[in-house]
C-alpha cells in the first residue's frame, strides 16, 4: 500500500477531522496543515505532530504534499481549490463544491486541464446506512421507489457565518436521494425563512424535489433543541428507514428484515476511498460533477422560495 503525502487547508472544526483521519489512515502521511488562526494551528499541529502554515501558498508550496483537503467557508471554496489546482494537487473539496454553479464549473474544468482529481465531500454516501439502503433498493426489496423524506434539524451551530441551513444541511439530503435513486431531477420547490436573530440567512427550509418517478421532500432547521438525521424511503412494497447518526436500518414490507450494519466512521472511508483513487489515478466516488449537480439543486431551492414558484433545474 503506497502512503500518499496529504494537507489540510482550513482546520476549524470540519478540517480539525479530516487532520485526525489523515493522521490515523494506513495510506496517508499528514505532512501539513493551514490556518489563519495561529491558536488552532498550533493545537493541532501539536496533537497530529504536524507542519503548520498560516499562509496556504506555504502549504500548497511544500513539495511533499501530493493531495490537499480544503476545509475553509464555502465563499473561500473557489480560490483556494483554483490555488491547489494550480499547484498541481490533487483536491478534495467539502460540500458545497462552491458558492456559485459557475465557481464550481471552474474547479472542475481546471482541474481536467490540470490533470487532478477533484473530489466533493458528501460524505454521508460513505455512511454504511446508506449503502445498505442502496443495496436494499437495488434489490427491489420494498419494490419500486415512489417517495422519501428526510429530516435534517438541530439548533443553530455558531461556526457557521457564510451560508444558510439550505447549502450547510439540505445538500446533504439532496445528494443522498440523487444518489440513491440515480434519477435526474426535474424541478425544485422550496420555502424557507429566517427567525433566529443571530443567522443572517435562511434558518429554515422545506424542499421538495422531483426526480423522475420519485419525489423527495427535506425538511431541515436550525431551530430544533436535538440533533437529528433521518430519511425514510417509500417503496411499492414497503419502506426502508435510516438513521443517519446511528447507522441503523428498519425495513417493513411484505416480509421482516433483520438489517446487520457494521458501523464505519464515514469520513473514514471516503478520504480513504479518495486517496486509492489518487493512487490508481482512478474517478473518484465523489466527482466534482456530482458536488455541481448538488449544488445546482440547492441554488433552485434558494431560487424556488424567493420567487414562489417551482424551479426546473436546467433554468437557475
Amino acid at each position: 500500500m503506497r502512503t500518499v503525502n496529504v494537507g489540510v487547508i482550513g482546520v476549524g472544526a470540519m478540517g480539525y477531522n479530516h487532520a485526525r483521519v489523515y493522521y490515523r489512515l494506513e495510506n496517508a502521511n499528514l505532512v501539513a496543515v493551514s490556518d489563519v488562526s495561529e491558536r488552532t494551528l498550533k493545537k493541532v499541529c501539536k496533537k497530529y505532530d504536524t507542519k503548520g502554515y498560516n499562509d496556504i501558498e506555504d502549504l500548497l508550496n511544500d513539495p511533499e504534499i501530493e493531495v490537499v483537503s480544503v476545509c475553509v467557508p464555502t465563499t473561500h471554496h473557489y480560490n483556494v481549490v483554483m490555488k491547489a489546482i494550480e499547484h498541481g494537487k490533487h483536491v478534495l473539496v467539502e460540500k458545497p463544491i462552491a458558492f456559485t454553479e459557475e465557481e464550481a464549473e471552474g474547479m472542475i474544468k481546471a482541474a481536467k486541464e490540470k490533470g487532478v482529481i477533484l473530489s466533493t465531500g458528501h460524505v454521508e454516501r460513505f455512511n454504511p446506512a446508506v449503502q445498505k439502503a442502496k443495496e436494499l433498493i437495488e434489490n427491489d426489496v420494498i419494490g419500486d421507489v415512489v417517495s422519501a423524506s428526510a429530516k435534517r434539524v438541530g439548533p443553530f451551530p455558531p461556526r457557521i457565518k457564510d451560508v444558510g441551513v439550505a447549502i450547510d444541511l439540505a445538500i446533504h439530503d439532496l445528494d443522498v436521494m440523487y444518489y440513491l435513486f440515480d434519477e435526474e431531477v426535474s424541478q425544485v420547490y422550496a420555502t424557507m425563512g429566517s427567525i433566529l436573530d443571530k443567522c443572517e440567512y435562511e434558518d429554515h427550509a422545506e424542499i421538495m424535489v422531483n426526480f423522475e418517478d420519485v419525489t423527495g421532500i427535506l425538511e431541515v432547521n436550525w431551530l430544533t433543541p436535538y440533533k437529528r438525521r433521518q430519511i425514510e424511503i417509500t417503496g411499492t412494497d414497503g419502506i426502508i428507514s435510516v438513521d443517519y447518526i446511528d447507522q441503523s436500518i428498519d425495513v417493513h414490507g411484505k416480509f421482516a428484515q433483520d438489517i446487520q450494519i457494521k458501523h464505519e466512521e464515514p469520513l473514514k472511508e471516503e478520504l480513504s476511498s479518495f486517496l486509492e483513487c489518487v493512487v490508481n489515478n482512478e474517478k473518484p466516488v465523489i466527482t466534482g460533477e456530482d458536488g455541481l449537480n448538488a449544488l445546482r439543486m440547492v441554488l433552485a431551492a434558494n431560487k424556488s422560495s424567493k420567487e414562489h414558484i417551482p424551479i426546473p433545474l436546467d433554468k437557475i
